[in-house]
């Protein structure tokens, strides 16, 4: 199934980045289209929240999963030797998460709106990541942030001990004592 690939086709990677920049798009048009106007600025809380929270989510699961749990260990291991490969969470398989892990319990203990809400910020802040990780991997940055993001990710590709797990940020690093500087 193709869909399922771990290694993408320029043609799916592609596809793959503008479905994470339509979610958004598309939940946050349905949310100002139908979402009561009373509850806009509960709403946008939870969708801050969110994207907030996916910088933490994404530090766990690249500490712990993609660096510590089998099969994604592998699967993970495998971009670390190939840096430069289209390797990535097939947008099925992700999406799927979001439903069952995000949308599904926000939407069951608050709203379908809260639902929509807190998926719209955490999928945002995933379609960020994604730019970053991609960005660090394949664009030239000769200055500022994007220059130092790509330096911290060099140092996580390279290091012996588990570092700098984080794309978006090195907060998550800094809090629990992973964060290793340029020398």
């Amino acid at each position: 199934m193709t869909g399922f690939k771990l290694e993408f086709s320029k043609t799916a990677y592609i596809v793959d980045f503008a479905v994470y920049l339509a979610v958004p798009a598309v939940v946050l048009w349905a949310l100002l289209r139908f979402g009561p106007r009373s509850a806009w600025p509960d709403m946008a809380a939870v969708a801050v929240a969110g994207l907030a929270g996916w910088t933490l989510l994404e530090y766990f699961l690249h500490r712990f999963v993609l660096h510590g749990v089998q099969p994604f260990k592998y699967w993970h291991e495998q971009h670390h030797l190939r840096p430069y490969a289209l390797i990535g969470t097939p947008t099925v398989f992700s999406l799927l998460l979001f439903a069952i892990f995000v949308f599904v319990p926000a939407w069951l203990f608050g709203s379908v709106w809260t639902g929509a809400a807190l998926s719209l910020g955490v999928i945002a802040g995933y379609a960020v990541y994604s730019w970053v990780h991609h960005a660090v991997h394949h664009w030239r940055a000769h200055a500022g942030w994007p220059k130092r993001r790509k330096q911290l990710h060099a140092i996580h590709h390279h290091a012996q001990d588990g570092c700098n797990y984080g794309v978006i940020t090195a907060f998550w690093d800094r809090v629990f004592g992973t964060y290793v500087d340029l020398p």
